[in-house]
């Protein structure tokens, strides 16, 4: 019997804690290059702030502002029932303020849900993606809420190690295929 995505969340929380920090460092090095690869001056990337042993870095973001990109984060909020709402964005200019679920935001004014529209890329946080764009992620909802609003040729780029990138993961009818994955070792991979 297949995992299910419960157990695949576990077993890869518990390989990410596991990875050495000099193996962490140098995903990360090679993820800031990759991704400021990916994006030309004046385009707008909604990105994200990397919590725990979520792949990526500051420094990512930080690079692609140097190089003249315009950097969305989300804004992760709930209705007044404790449902997931679509993410809100703000600007990233170098500063990052604490927020709701242990993560880290841009200080207010904070953009609507729609703004996702005007990204060129979305990098995704992940826990795995498969080969066709199937991603496995946290299970909140709030990326499958917001990505339905991206533009048609935006890419959707899931953020994963390279032994994160797999031949199958279950999928709902809900989740939105990300185009594309960012490994460490192979960059920009095309999925579908």
């Amino acid at each position: 019997m297949a995992p299910t995505k419960a157990q695949l969340r576990a077993a890869i929380i518990s390989a990410r804690r596991a990875v050495p920090d000099a193996v962490r460092r140098a995903e990360v090095d090679d993820l800031r290059r990759h991704l400021a690869d990916l994006a030309r001056e004046g385009d707008t990337v909604c990105a994200y702030v990397p919590v725990g042993s979520e792949p990526g870095s500051v420094g990512m973001l930080d690079a692609l502002v140097a190089g003249g990109v315009r950097v969305l984060l989300p804004v992760a909020r709930e209705s007044t029932s404790g449902e997931p709402l679509p993410l809100s964005w703000g600007e990233y200019r170098g500063d990052l303020v604490p927020a709701r679920f242990g993560l880290r935001e841009p200080p207010e004014p904070h953009l609507p849900a729609e703004t996702v529209a005007s990204a060129s890329t979305v990098v995704v946080p992940a826990l795995a993606v498969d080969r066709i764009g199937n991603r496995l992620g946290r299970g909140a909802g709030f990326y499958d809420r917001t990505l339905a609003m991206a533009g048609p040729a935006t890419r959707l780029v899931a953020v994963v190690r390279d032994d994160e990138l797999v031949r199958e993961l279950p999928a709902d009818p809900h989740d939105v295929p990300m185009t594309h994955a960012l490994t460490p070792g192979g960059g920009l991979v095309g999925l579908g």
